[in-house]
């Protein structure tokens, strides 16, 4: 493969002492369904010290389409990854870490999205034990750009690149030790992105924890040098955007998570005496030399407070406030649970509590909405906050979790926010209406796999943030098994586990199974013996003789 030949796609893979991660992450980049003629895999090997350069050229005797790159090491991902783009023979690039996979399916998905939409990035769905829910990826995104998406929520370099996009911008890591590189990366070519897509219906992206922690950096970084970098990255988002309403938006991410994460709960609970004052003065500062007032103004109310009594000053009120905000939990209502036309439709309404137990509420007072006063007496600074637009900031959704698979799926929703009266001019805020759970299809049009699916609830309110099991409170809603598709397979609801969580047991297409753990969990409590006996009740005479058969062989031991 010589001359001006382009591929479709190029991968490319910083390498250093890798070991034996890279024979067991070389299957997925190898095997793409694209073709083997249609990309490449280019490792680039930072000067390893062990044996992964022999590792390499031995895939690459093996494989036609990977190539290695040799070079002295740099001490960081940056300058290989740079490498790789240029010597890159793709039309687009796809950035994959050693010890990451791909799925089979990954690149030809990725790259039929990018070439419909003349895409520059695309967002490919993550997975992995490094992941978790993110609704950036609820459904697929034919054509967006940073004004209209929540896109810096993705600031992981793991996507695929129009090469010529980032070469014509002169896009590149930053080179040598930098923290924060692939924030900086990402600032830069996210605003000048003019079309980005974002596949959510597949998962792509495999990001898993290494087993000897290998993927994680074991040294600790000074605030003074994390926090330096960090303005790096604000310089950059300010350099490709003009001041004003976008600027904000683009700034408001880092303003919410790495600027007031040491002075938010759990960090500013952790910290003590001298350690916390340094990290305090360190972001202070920040918050008054890098960020424009509309970043904050931005923020929902209690975000937008935890700004002000930074910039303010008021260190013990920021720990008081994180002491109380902390025991905040969320409060989810079942009002319905019922199958309508193949799908379960779950009513649900969600707001927050108090520490107390008593909702977290606003109080109408002189014709402003105050944040809830009970929840801020005492905390200097924090007197009558107002919350201007508390539903402006407020979403929410259900969330169902393939075990087997950690994949995270987000049905159709249709929650609303509102405010409802307590009287005496109290209001709380919650999230109300009606998710629709197809098992047929919970994204992309692909039906649930086999196996254990959980429900979550998760909720944004006044700027508490909180993920919570979908559990019922009595015994009224039994959803009846249900048998979908075709060939059928049989959807078996439950409430199960310690904390009573609905739970979709998925079986085989065509064949009628009891998933075993699930008879399991719904032999554990009276509620749920009841619960079980309704379900056996519609499933086919031999299907109920195993299932009691099943039930009954258990052991004790298995039934938590």
């Amino acid at each position: 493969m010589g001359g001006k030949l382009m591929l479709k796609v190029s991968i490319v893979v910083p390498v250093y002492n890798a070991g034996r991660y890279i024979e067991l992450c070389a299957p997925s980049l190898l095997h793409q369904s694209l073709g083997q003629d249609a990309y490449e895999v280019v490792y680039v090997d930072d000067g390893s010290t062990d044996d992964s350069a022999l590792r390499l050229d031995r895939l690459a005797a093996r494989h036609p389409h990977v190539r290695v790159v040799h070079q002295e090491n740099s001490g960081w991902p940056g300058k290989p990854r740079n490498v790789g783009v240029r010597v890159a023979r793709g039309e687009y690039v796809q950035f994959v870490d050693q010890d990451d996979e791909l799925t089979p399916e990954a690149l030809e998905r990725l790259h039929r999205l990018a070439t419909r939409n003349g895409s520059d990035i695309v967002l490919g769905k993550v997975t992995g034990t490094m992941q978790g829910p993110s609704s950036l990826f609820k459904r697929t995104v034919e054509h967006c750009t940073a004004e209209d998406m929540p896109l810096f929520e993705s600031l992981t370099p793991h996507k695929m690149f129009r090469r010529d996009f980032l070469l014509e911008h002169g896009i590149e890591f930053p080179e040598g030790r930098v923290r924060l590189e692939d924030q900086l990366f990402m600032a830069r070519a996210y605003p000048r992105a003019k079309s980005v897509s974002i596949l959510g219906g597949h998962p792509c992206y495999v990001w898993n924890r290494r087993d000897d922690g290998g993927n994680t950096s074991g040294r600790a970084t000074a605030p003074e040098d994390y926090y330096g970098h960090l303005r790096t990255v604000v310089e950059a988002i300010k350099e490709a955007t003009q001041p004003g309403p976008l600027q904000d938006h683009l700034l408001r991410r880092s303003y919410r998570v790495e600027l007031l994460r040491p002075v938010s709960e759990p960090r500013v609970l952790q910290r003590t005496g001298k350690a916390l004052e340094r990290h305090f003065g360190v972001v202070r500062r920040m918050a008054l030399d890098s960020y424009p007032p509309g970043v904050r103004e931005g923020l929902p109310a209690i975000s937008r407070l935890r700004g002000h009594l930074l910039e303010e000053g008021h260190l013990q009120s920021l720990v008081e406030l994180a002491r109380r905000t902390q025991a905040i939990t969320p409060h989810l209502t079942l009002d319905d649970i019922r199958w309508k036309s193949g799908r379960l439709h779950v009513t649900t309404t969600i707001g927050m509590l108090r520490p107390d137990g008593e909702p977290l509420t606003l109080v109408e007072r002189h014709g402003r909405l105050l944040l809830d006063p009970d929840l801020l007496d005492g905390i200097k600074g924090a007197e009558n906050w107002e919350a201007p637009h508390p539903l402006g900031h407020a979403r929410g959704e259900l969330l169902v979790h393939d075990t087997a698979r950690n994949l995270w799926w987000f049905p159709d929703a249709d929650l609303s926010p509102r405010t409802e009266p307590l009287g005496a001019g109290r209001h709380r805020v919650v999230l109300t209406g009606e998710t629709a759970i197809d098992p047929l299809a919970p994204a992309g049009g692909e039906a649930m796999q086999p196996g254990t699916h959980l429900v979550w609830a998760s909720a944004q309110l006044l700027g508490i943030g909180r993920r919570t099991r979908l559990t019922q409170d009595d015994d009224r809603a039994r959803p009846a098994t249900m048998k979908l598709g075709t060939p059928p397979r049989l959807i078996l609801p439950t409430w199960g586990g310690p904390a009573g969580q609905l739970r979709l047991a998925v079986g085989q297409p065509g064949r009628a199974t009891v998933p075993h753990r699930i008879l399991l969990h719904t032999t554990a409590t009276p509620s749920l013996r009841r619960t079980t006996r309704d379900l056996l009740h519609h499933l086919p005479p031999d299907l109920r003789r195993r299932a009691h058969r099943l039930a009954r062989r258990a052991d004790p031991w298995s039934r938590r």
